[in-house]
């Protein structure tokens, strides 16, 4: 393997190695012996085994260091035994777990997984780059190596957690995982990465943890340097202009890998995604994830409602136009579901609301007053400022008639209480309301599923954003849909590697919104779930990959044609699916990498 120097973080690359960071801590070194005695599995049956048992004391961040444990001992393995048991798993090594894990990754033995490419790298992120490929990465027959996606965050924004600064890489490393799993993705043929442009101090995230200044904080130790842009709003000044920082890292990854290789946004700052996305979408081949393909899942959702309410329903996309919608919250989740249905679905914008801190968002006929904090707000607000009361979510619901609730706001748990129940399905009249409680983990969502049925006298259309325990309504166990991306984003980038499409514009989100709708079966309408079931996600992923490739090809978009027709392109892709099984290193044999008598800290470190 080659050795890595440019592309580990910088304290940890000044420590000489990966092993060498490692052996420095006492803890360190006694966790990784600690976690390499527990993980001997060398089947999927043992391994299942384990990690329920550690799963069992109630608290998954041990769960999720064992995972990564066998991940380092043996990579079939570790995907092998996700597979087994997606719906058990994938809450252990990505969402809601990985929330915490990023909070504390530097105090978890360091990995080599993953490339961080620091704003000290200017104008050498393509050697750093490289670097990693060299040692990580599957190579071709040429020998150079290959990519086809990089999931890449500054970890601006970890979930609702804030700024995590280079401990957010426990994000796109599990990003990528979902890729595998859910829709056959090489993992050999992935990187992670760390925008490392500095991080905030403990008051630049939620729970005000320690990070930057924590003597195992693993990238720069100093703060971001931002600019006000010209709409107002605070930014990273390494990203914009001539030059910058994102612009060097895109094209540098294009240099090396080809324009098809896949760039996907991660976890920036609301600030920073929303214009990252606009400048760069039509320029490479990339998305941001926490904008479309949020949007997308819940656009899918929404068509899993109508058809909750009528299981005939052949057009969702004409019976959506009819609802009237109220987004409490105006960030990135949010603001981009609103931009779908307007600019995809064909929603009129008179039956398009939004909330912020102030209330319901509105501007004057000239745009130069209102209440909204930036130009994406400002394009969904409402003309002329509103005569009722519009920060009381009951007046707001009556007033509007609204139909539909989707709630991620991400501070105000339980914000959707008896009287915005009671007002909604006043206003649904005869049909069932709909209401999505988005914000995450749980104890941040806007109202539980419990109280969503009981308040509504089981009228209700539930879903949220993290999973909800099963509820028996009038004698019928419901079990709400978690409304989470996994449905979408898997399939998207599958599908958009498949046929190495040039560019992914807004219809293809709406496509594959489409394709999670359609997946849901009469077991799925049964337990009144908005999406599939998470036992079919790897289906649902392979449903989405699809949908995605057949709408590239009829837009002109891919720029390789898998097949004339359905049957044709599902047999292509379910050819470049990856598994475990059918890697040459399968995954029962087991992998020795400790000798005995030997210290396994000095030995495993350096891969861990």
């Amino acid at each position: 393997m080659s050795k890595r120097d440019l592309s580990l973080p910088k304290s940890v690359a000044a420590s000489g190695s990966v092993e060498g960071w490692n052996s420095q801590s006492k803890d360190l070194r006694t966790l990784i012996r600690m976690l390499h005695d527990m993980c001997d599995a060398t089947t999927v049956p043992e391994a299942l085994d384990q990690v329920r048992a550690v799963a069992s004391l109630g608290h998954n961040l041990w769960a999720y260091a064992y995972m990564r444990m066998l991940y380092s001992k043996n990579l079939n393995l570790y995907y092998a035994t996700l597979l087994a048991e997606p719906d058990l798993l994938l809450p252990v090594v990505y969402t809601p777990t990985v929330g915490e894990a990023c909070q504390k990754f530097g105090k978890m033995p360091f990995s080599a997984r993953g490339c961080y490419v620091s704003i000290k790298d200017r104008g050498n992120i393509k050697q750093v780059l490289e670097e990693y490929a060299a040692a990580e990465l599957s190579k071709g027959p040429d020998g150079k190596p290959l990519c086809d996606c990089i999931v890449f965050s500054d970890a601006g924004r970890i979930l609702g957690l804030g700024d995590l600064g280079t401990w957010g890489m426990g994000i796109p490393i599990g990003k990528l995982d979902l890729y595998t799993v859910c829709a056959g993705v090489n993992p050999h043929r992935t990187m992670p990465v760390i925008i490392d442009a500095g991080c905030s101090g403990a008051e630049g995230n939620t729970d005000k943890v320690v990070v930057r200044d924590h003597p195992l904080y693993t990238g720069l130790k100093h703060h971001r340097v931002m600019h006000k842009s010209e709409a107002g709003t605070e930014v990273n000044s390494a990203y914009y202009g001539k030059g910058n920082m994102i612009e060097e890292f895109m094209q540098a990854a294009v240099d090396i890998f080809g324009r098809q290789c896949l760039l996907q946004f991660e976890d920036f700052n609301s600030n920073d995604a929303f214009p990252l996305i606009a400048e760069y979408r039509d320029k490479f081949l990339t998305y941001n994830d926490d904008i479309q393909g949020t949007a997308s899942v819940a656009v899918a959702a929404l068509m899993g409602a109508i058809k909750l309410r009528n299981p005939t329903c052949s057009d969702l996309i004409a019976e959506l136009k009819k609802e009237t919608f109220l987004f409490h919250g105006a960030g990135s989740a949010n603001l981009g579901t609103l931009s779908l249905l307007s600019k995809e679905v064909g929603v009129p914008r008179q039956k398009l609301f939004v909330t912020n801190s102030a209330g319901v968002i509105w501007k004057s006929e000239d745009g130069s007053q209102g209440n909204f904090r930036n130009s994406e707000q400002k394009e969904f607000a409402q003309v002329k400022k509103p005569a009722f009361d519009i920060k009381d979510l009951p007046t707001v619901i009556s007033t509007l008639q609204a139909t539909v609730i989707i709630g991620a706001v991400g501070r105000d748990p339980g914000c959707f209480n008896k009287k915005v129940v009671d007002t909604l399905v006043e206003t649904a009249k005869s049909t069932r309301p709909i209401i999505f409680a988005l914000s995450n983990p749980k104890t941040q969502a806007e109202i539980t599923a419990t109280d969503a049925y009981a308040w509504s006298g089981g009228k209700a259309i539930y879903g949220s954003g993290t999973a909800m325990d099963d509820v028996v309504v009038d004698g019928q166990l419901r079990s709400p849909g978690q409304v989470n991306n996994i449905y979408i984003f898997p399939g998207m980038s599958m599908g958009a590697i498949c046929c190495k499409a040039r560019n992914i514009p807004e219809r293809i989100f709406l496509v594959a919104a489409e394709a999670v709708a359609n997946s849901l079966d009469a077991e799925d309408l049964k337990a009144d779930r908005v999406v599939p079931s998470g036992k079919r996600i790897r289906e649902v992923g392979f449903n989405v990959a699809v949908a995605v490739v057949l709408e590239c090809q009829r837009l002109g978009l891919a720029a390789e044609t898998l097949g004339a027709n359905r049957a044709e392109v599902e047999m292509s892709i379910k050819s470049k699916m990856w598994s475990p099984c059918a890697d040459p290193g399968g995954y029962e044999d087991p992998v020795v990498l400790v000798k005995e008598g030997v210290d396994p800290a000095q030995q495993i470190c350096s891969r861990y």
